[in-house]
C-alpha cells in the first residue's frame, strides 16, 4: 500500500524526445515512497534548466489559444478574458460587469484534469494505476506523459499555457534556501518538500520507470520535468470540496490570481455540473477578478506559489516559532519521553499571528519551566501542547505564568535577532556575482526573501510588545502586592 507526504500546491535544457512507439508489459512492483537528500540531488547551482514545453509566465499568445480550445471544446461564454496584470503576470480581467454573488466559469468535468483522465499513452497509466499510485505523483506523471505527445494530447493547448518554470521553491537550490531563508522557519518545510518530490521521483524511478523505460524513457521522466510538474501541482491543483475531496487541475479557472481580502473558492456546482466560484463583490469592466488560494500565510504562499503579499495585507499571515526544551533541565529525559508520546519533540514549532499565539504553545511553554515538584502536571501540560487530543488546552498554572510568558519572549527575541541579522546583511549579499543573469535572478530571490522576512519579523515585534506589557503589568502587581504585605506586616510589628 502506497503511502505519501505530498498531500496541501542545472546547466543545460531538459532534452526533448518525441513519442516513443510503447508496448504493455504485465508486470507489477510495489512501490513506497521515502526521502532522499536535498544536496544530493539539487546542488548548490543557481542556473536553473527548463523543460521544453510550456511558455514564459506573462506569455498571452498561449493562453489566448487555450481559451479559443476551451470554447470549442464546451467551456461556456465567459465574462473575463486573460490578460496581462500587476499581480500575478497573467490574470483574469472582467470584461463585463460581474455582480457580488454572482457564479462564474463553469468549467465542465470533461475539461478538467483528474487522476480519472484518459491517457494518451493508456498502457503508461494503466502500469501506475495497477501499481496504485496515489493521485499527486499520478497526476505529475501524467502532466510530463501528456506534454511529452505534443499536438497529439488532447491537452497541448493547456500544458503549452503553463508557465516553463513555476514559481516554486522546488527551483531553490541549498545554498539560495541556506543563503536567502536562514532567518524563517519556512526553509524547514522548503527541504522537506523537495526532498519529498525527489524521493517520489526516485521511487518512480527505481520500482516503475526502470522497469518501463520503453513507457517512460528517462529524457522525459526526469528530475527536472518532475521538479516541473509538481510545481505546477503546488501552485494548481485544487481540492473541490462537492466532489469528495477530489484534486483537480482546471484550466481557464488557474488562471485566477489570489487575494488576501477575498474569501471566494473553487467548486463544484452540482445545479449547472461545472466548476465554479461566486463572486463576495461586484468587478468593473477592466478590473482583475480574484479568489482565493486558502488561508495561508506569507510563508506557505512563498513555498507553493512563488510570491509574498505585500506587508500586513495578508490577514492569515504567521511566523512559525520555535521552542526548545532546556537540556539542563533534571526533568528533560521525562518531560521529552511525555511530548513523544503526544507526537511532539523537544524542539516545536508553533504558529504565532499578529492577534495572538495558540493555547498549545503556552502549554509547551508551561512545561518547558515546569519544576520537578509539578511531575504530576507534566502529562497533561504535554498532552495540552498536542493537537491530537481533546483534552482542556487552556490550563493555567498561576504559579509558573510569570516563567512561562518569559520563556516564549526568551524564544521571541532569539528569533527576532536572527531576521535583524538577515535584514541588516541583505544589501551587499548579491555583490559577489558578475553574471548579470544570474545577478537578477539573486535580486528576485533576495527580494522575496526580505518581504518575507519584514512580514514575519512584524508579527514577532508585535508579540514581544504583548509579552514585556503582560509581563511588567505582572511584575508591577507583584511588587504592589508586595508593598502591601509589608505595610500590613509593619503595622502589626
Amino acid at each position: 500500500m502506497y503511502s505519501t507526504t505530498l498531500i496541501p500546491a542545472s546547466s543545460s535544457g531538459l532534452a526533448f524526445a518525441s513519442p516513443i512507439q510503447r508496448t504493455h508489459r504485465k508486470q507489477h512492483h510495489h512501490v513506497r515512497w521515502h526521502c532522499s537528500s536535498l544536496s544530493a540531488a539539487s546542488g548548490t547551482a543557481t542556473q536553473v534548466s527548463t523543460v521544453p514545453w510550456g511558455c514564459d509566465s506573462d506569455s498571452l499568445e498561449n493562453a489566448s489559444a487555450l481559451q479559443k480550445w476551451l470554447s470549442e471544446s464546451g467551456l461556456p461564454p465567459q465574462k473575463m478574458s486573460i490578460q496581462r496584470v500587476e499581480v500575478g503576470k497573467r490574470g483574469l480581467v472582467a470584461s463585463k460587469n460581474i455582480r457580488k454573488g454572482e457564479k462564474l466559469l463553469f468549467v465542465p468535468p470533461t475539461l478538467v484534469i483528474t487522476e480519472d483522465s484518459e491517457w494518451t499513452c493508456p498502457e503508461a497509466g494503466a502500469i501506475l494505476k495497477k501499481n496504485s499510485v496515489p493521485d499527486w505523483p499520478l497526476l505529475a506523471t501524467y502532466l510530463i506523459s501528456e506534454a511529452s505527445f505534443m499536438k497529439s494530447s488532447r491537452w497541448s493547448n493547456y500544458i503549452s499555457a503553463l508557465p516553463r518554470q513555476p514559481y516554486s521553491l522546488l527551483y531553490w537550490s541549498q545554498a539560495e534556501l541556506d543563503r536567502y531563508l536562514e532567518a524563517s522557519q519556512i526553509r524547514e518545510r522548503a527541504v522537506d518538500r523537495i526532498n519529498n518530490v525527489i524521493g517520489t521521483y526516485n521511487d518512480l524511478r527505481l520500482r516503475i520507470f526502470s522497469k518501463h523505460p520503453d513507457l517512460f524513457p528517462e529524457e522525459l521522466f526526469n528530475i527536472e520535468s518532475f521538479k516541473w510538474s509538481f510545481g505546477i501541482l503546488f501552485s494548481r491543483l485544487v481540492r473541490l470540496p462537492s466532489m469528495d475531496g477530489r484534486v483537480a487541475l482546471v484550466p481557464w479557472a488557474d488562471m485566477l490570481n489570489h487575494s488576501c481580502e477575498v474569501d471566494t473558492f473553487l467548486d463544484y456546482d452540482n445545479l449547472s455540473k461545472g466548476i465554479v466560484f461566486t463572486t463576495d463583490r461586484p468587478y468593473q469592466p477592466g478590473e482583475q477578478v480574484f479568489i482565493s488560494y486558502g488561508k495561508k500565510s506569507n510563508g506557505e504562499l512563498l513555498l507553493s506559489y512563488g510570491f509574498v503579499p505585500r506587508e500586513g495585507a495578508n490577514p492569515c499571515d504567521s511566523v512559525e516559532l520555535s521552542v526548545s526544551l532546556k537540556k539542563s533541565d533534571k526533568s528533560y529525559k521525562e518531560k521529552l519521553e511525555l511530548l513523544k508520546k503526544y507526537g511532539l519533540s523537544g524542539s516545536q514549532c508553533f504558529p504565532i499571528q499578529i492577534t495572538g499565539w495558540p493555547l498549545e504553545l503556552m502549554a509547551y511553554a508551561y512545561l518547558a519551566v515546569s519544576p520537578s515538584s509539578m511531575r504530576a502536571q507534566f502529562e497533561e501540560m504535554a498532552a495540552a501542547a498536542s493537537n491530537k487530543t481533546t483534552i482542556k488546552k487552556d490550563s493555567r498554572y498561576p504559579e509558573i505564568e510569570e516563567q512561562a510568558l518569559q520563556f516564549i519572549l526568551d524564544s521571541c527575541e532569539s528569533s527576532i535577532s536572527k531576521y535583524n541579522n538577515f535584514l541588516q546583511a541583505s544589501g551587499s549579499l548579491d555583490l559577489d556575482v558578475t553574471s548579470p543573469k544570474q545577478l537578477n535572478r539573486r535580486l528576485f530571490l533576495k527580494q522575496l526573501a526580505v518581504d518575507l522576512c519584514t512580514s514575519e519579523r512584524r508579527i514577532l515585534f508585535r508579540t514581544q510588545y504583548i509579552l514585556r506589557r503582560r509581563l511588567r503589568d505582572m511584575r508591577a502587581g507583584e511588587l504592589r502586592a508586595l508593598k502591601i504585605f509589608d505595610g500590613l506586616r509593619n503595622l502589626f510589628q
